[in-house]
């Protein structure tokens, strides 16, 4: 039997990332996009890690805010998982969130392995992959706004005076982390973007002249267009949710399931613990516990 079937458009959700220099507007155009995606009924969530810059526009934005003092990946994963029933999550910055872990594998360098980072990195890129999946499985819109690198330069103005400038480079972030998105956009300082990748086929390399509602609207459009997804089965929604936990290794999900006879076998206990997560958590937390002791 064929492995192969017709390749069909399925309706699906945003993954947006934006990144550029402070001032460049990452936040204002976020919550421009972001209304126009939601619609009018929509709802849409930020997760701020800048300070409460964001709700310096709730004048102009109708949004809900968390406001997260220490942008920890387990912080950032739990307010994600809470935000389920947003139609748009916006992230503002994913930068902090990369220093906040940068210093964390710092930490464990120093205190499990006697100074060498690359081995800290055994269990900081498992947190990283963690969040990553975290931000794979909301069920609504995702816009993740990043700080780049900022270096300065000179260029001649329309006076012909030289003027040194700010240039934006790679987005402070873990590196790759731009192919988990199905959209990346650069803003400058003047306020457009550079949309650099692009899995619609309609925007690549085209520079957006202040990306507003109508830009968002008009990628609701693209994305409800096709046939609608298959609803996943509880086996799969499971699955994903432990990688969500940093259970990621397939060798740790066997563990995990078979410690508490967890299996497609009982998919109504599968349902009510996903429905009840603060229990399956606490299984979570105890499985890494022994796992550590072991």
């Amino acid at each position: 039997m064929s492995m192969f079937k017709k390749a069909t458009k399925e309706q699906c959700k945003l993954r947006l990332a934006m990144f550029g220099v402070s001032g460049s507007g990452k936040t204002y155009s976020a919550l421009r996009i972001a209304k126009g995606l939601a619609g009018k009924e929509g709802k849409i969530a930020v997760i701020d890690t800048e300070r409460k810059s964001a709700s310096k526009y709730s004048d102009r934005f109708q949004f809900d805010v968390a406001d997260i003092e220490k942008p920890t990946i387990n912080n950032i994963k739990m307010v994600i998982e809470n935000a389920k029933g947003y139609d748009v999550l916006i992230i503002d910055s994913m930068t902090h969130v990369w220093l906040e872990l940068l210093q964390e594998v710092d930490q464990i360098a120093r205190t499990k392995f006697g100074g060498n980072t690359w081995s800290a990195w055994s269990e900081g890129t498992p947190k990283q992959m963690s969040l990553i999946n975290a931000l794979l499985s909301f069920p609504g819109h995702i816009i993740a706004n990043m700080r780049v690198e900022t270096n300065w330069t000179t260029v001649t103005n329309e006076k012909g005076k030289v003027v040194p400038v700010r240039v934006g480079e790679a987005p402070k972030q873990g590196k790759g982390i731009e192919y988990e998105f199905d959209m990346l956009m650069q803003i400058s300082q003047e306020h457009t973007a550079l949309v650099i990748k692009d899995r619609t086929g309609k925007y690549q390399d085209q520079i957006i002249e202040l990306p507003d509602e109508k830009f968002g609207e008009e990628l609701a459009n693209w994305l409800t267009e096709g046939t609608e997804p298959k609803p996943e089965s509880v086996n799969i929604r499971f699955q994903k949710y432990l990688s969500g936990k940093n259970i990621i290794t397939k060798e740790q999900l066997i563990s995990f399931t078979k410690s508490y006879g967890l299996s497609s076998n009982n998919p109504d206990e599968l349902e009510r613990l996903l429905d009840n997560t603060d229990e399956l958590d606490e299984m979570i937390k105890v499985y890494f516990e022994q796992e550590q002791a072991a």
